[in-house]
């Protein structure tokens, strides 16, 4: 959420963040809904002020006798109550129509976001690792003789529907070690609290985060009014929303391993042979809410964590620094962490680092207290992927696939599969 204060002091820069992002000028806009909106409430304050002065004359024209001025005064009192609830009404409804207005426009993006349109337009900052290379065509993983049959996709869309799948048996087993492997690092290496969440929530947190009310169509909603989460960036951050929270408790950094859900609403067509894109995945999640001063370096911090997980697996990857026509809208800068595929030749999305700064803190009202005793400020808050679990399971097939259709795993997952470091071509572990 913007804050109407700094768009009514600079509405030139306003409408050039916009225009970085490729959007129109909006200042105007909200400068006149704003200025209606305050009209309003100086009005109802006006006629408040001459409805109190009117009661207070009315017992002294009653105690004179003078019934005429008594009735004229009384016959002023309840014109003016009228006037003040229908122009608060007013206000409020102009208020309202403000809230939703900025509620749909897009985070101002950082001063060192590249401007771009779309994927093309990203700066690439940095690579790891050696591109493997096979004396064979690598397949994609549900093409792998090892992975095909513990894969479903047919059970998957006979229970569900398309861009569902049933992971069985060894690869299933594979799924999950990562997770906790994932978890396990961020847990006891990188000092984040592991929570539990729900994966059904309320409006007001999906709002809080900025999925609503522009990004409806992308998530799932039950009949009876909660939303499925669409990562648990959502329950995560909004666990501070409403409060004031002490300078000395902040940063909190926390973990979550969730199922996540989205519709993939406009993406028809896209990715949909086996498991890169789906309904439902799960994703293991970071959330930080720091001091403003911090949160660049927090995210930083956060990006390494990500990037460490993938390096301990042996996943060559990219960083990338989005352009401001690819960042997501509550972002105020990404970093997409991109791992090699070898079965389609590419580098993919695996993990996104956000800064929202205030934007979402907002929201939510969620602020600490100065040490110094200040004013109460609004906190920032960050999210990113650490990693999306799926994602991470179809690199690991496909870079350690070998050409009987068998895979060798990563030694960081041993312990996690009794020791066992193949996948053999019969989707056993071995």
């Amino acid at each position: 959420m913007h804050d109407i204060r700094a768009i009514r002091e600079n509405p030139a820069a306003f409408d050039a963040a916009l225009a970085r992002r490729g959007d129109a000028p909006m200042s105007a806009d909200v400068l006149k809904l704003d200025e209606a909106r305050r009209g309003k409430i100086a009005a109802a304050e006006t006629a408040q002020a001459e409805q109190n002065k009117a009661s207070k004359m009315v017992g002294a024209a009653k105690a004179k006798g003078d019934e005429a001025e008594f009735e004229r005064l009384r016959a002023l009192v309840s014109e003016k109550k009228n006037e003040v609830s229908a122009m608060q009404a007013e206000a409020k409804a102009l208020d309202a129509e403000l809230t939703d207005m900025l509620a749909r426009l897009p985070n101002n993006p950082a001063e060192d976001v590249p401007e771009g349109k779309d994927e093309d337009d990203n700066v690439e900052v940095s690579r790891w690792g050696d591109i493997p290379a096979f004396d064979f065509k690598p397949k994609e993983h549900y093409e792998i003789t090892g992975v095909a049959a513990s894969m479903d996709f047919e059970t998957a869309a006979k229970t569900s529907g398309a861009r569902f799948v049933m992971l069985k048996g060894a690869v299933a087993r594979i799924h999950r070690a990562l997770a906790q492997f994932m978890v396990d690092i961020h847990v006891d290496e990188n000092g984040l609290t592991e929570v539990n969440t729900p994966v059904l929530v309320k409006d007001e947190a999906m709002y809080g985060t900025d999925k609503l009310p522009k990004f409806g169509e992308d998530s799932y909603q039950t009949t009876n009014g909660w939303w499925l989460v669409p990562t648990s960036e959502v329950p995560l951050t909004y666990t501070v929303a409403g409060d004031v929270l002490e300078e000395a408790d902040l940063p909190k950094r926390y973990t979550a391993h969730t199922l996540c859900f989205r519709s993939e609403a406009g993406s028809a067509g896209r990715d949909t042979s086996g498991m890169l894109r789906q309904h439902q995945f799960e994703k293991v999640e970071m959330v930080s809410v720091t001091l403003p001063g911090e949160s660049d370096a927090e995210q930083k911090r956060m990006l390494r964590c990500a990037e460490d997980i993938l390096e301990r697996l042996g996943i060559p990857y990219r960083t990338v620094l989005l352009c401001t026509g690819d960042m997501g809208f509550g972002a105020r800068r990404t970093f997409d962490i991109e791992a090699w595929v070898p079965g389609q030749n590419t580098y993919r999305e695996i993990s996104s680092v956000s800064t929202t700064g205030d934007f979402q803190a907002r929201r939510m009202n969620a602020r600490f207290k100065p040490a110094d005793g200040g004013k109460p400020q609004f906190v920032h808050t960050l999210n990113g992927s650490g990693l999306a679990v799926g994602r991470c399971l179809i690199a690991v097939l496909e870079n350690g696939q070998r050409e009987d259709g068998s895979v060798v795993l990563p030694d960081a997952l041993a312990r996690y599969l009794s020791g066992k470091s193949t996948l053999t071509a019969d989707g056993v572990l071995a």
